[in-house]
């Protein structure tokens, strides 16, 4: 909780050997290995619509991403990775369809699901392990930007964001995003974005995908003009309703080419298997060289 340091916890002996079990049930014995494969009784077209009621429309209310996971998952299992520290964000190694992947998601439920110093570490060594081991990416963004305040300033968060940035550029791994609702500012560029290399991006048609709010965005942009009008507040209004309307509508995204496709959130499960199956032949060089230099 404290340090991160520790990965898993457990009250008994028992169920920890039974969880070392479960958890190298999922790894190959080595990086020459694709991670083992299962059959599966959770039908590849599942929809699931409770998603629609599980992820409220507006983006100010909380959620919890565990339970999206639980229901886009084979079988609603997966095994979460440092769950009691930078709770924040949410790693976890589960499968689709069978094939082994690793989750990344925003926890609206903690701190809105912002990115600071210790999620941006916990996620770049998540995705540098699922790198190493074959082990598919799919990342679920619901990000509204990086922690403001002196003390990650002070404490280095354009350092530390750049490392998970620096992951997922380096990823060869086969590497699907998906944004539910949120995705502003740098936050929405580390996450995986299509600009970094994301080989599949879909976006539910609640996605908003823009540089901040649309509140905050407003009083930057047409501050001239909210200051100089009779009544500033109705012309802020105003200023955010023309913003929202052209600029963070549902297809903005995809009229634009940040994402390959607007989904119905009810088909997620069944549209992230298919591009995780289209995916399964990928084959990416990295630059020769004695190795790379990552951010500390």
């Amino acid at each position: 909780e404290t340090s991160g340091v520790c990965h898993f916890a457990y009250d008994d002996e028992e169920t920890c050997i039974a969880e070392v079990r479960y958890l190298l049930s999922l790894l190959p014995q080595n990086n020459r290995e694709n991670p083992p494969r299962v059959e599966t009784a959770d039908p590849v077209d599942r929809r699931s619509d409770v998603l629609l009621d599980l992820v409220p429309a507006d983006g100010n209310r909380p959620y919890d991403m565990a339970k999206v996971i639980e229901e886009i998952v084979d079988d609603g299992e997966y095994l979460e990775v440092h769950e009691r520290w930078a709770r924040n964000i949410i790693c976890a190694l589960a499968r689709l369809d069978g094939q082994v992947v690793g989750l990344i998601a925003n926890q609206p439920q903690v701190l809105a699901g912002v990115l600071d110093i210790e999620a941006s570490e916990k996620a770049a060594r998540f995705v540098q392990m699922c790198d190493a081991f074959n082990i598919p990416i799919v990342t679920l963004l619901d990000v509204p930007g990086f922690l403001p305040g002196v003390d990650q300033e002070h404490g280095g968060i354009i350092r530390h964001g750049a490392k998970l940035l620096y992951a997922y550029c380096n990823a060869t791994v086969p590497r699907i995003s998906l944004i539910l609702r949120k995705a502003y500012g740098g936050a929405y560029i580390v996450m995986d974005s299509q600009s970094i290399g994301a080989d599949l991006t879909y976006a539910w048609p609640t996605n908003e995908i823009a540089v901040m709010g649309a509140e905050g965005a407003a009083g930057v942009i047409f501050r001239r003009q909210i200051a100089e009008a009779e009544d500033p507040e109705a012309m802020r209004q105003k200023m955010v309703k023309e913003y929202k309307a052209e600029l963070m509508h549902p297809y903005y995204a995809a009229e634009r080419g940040l994402v390959d496709d607007v989904i119905d959130p009810a088909d997620t499960r069944e549209v992230l298997v298919r591009g995780l199956a289209m995916l399964r032949t990928k084959h990416a060089d990295l630059p020769s060289r004695k190795h790379g230099n990552p951010p500390q």
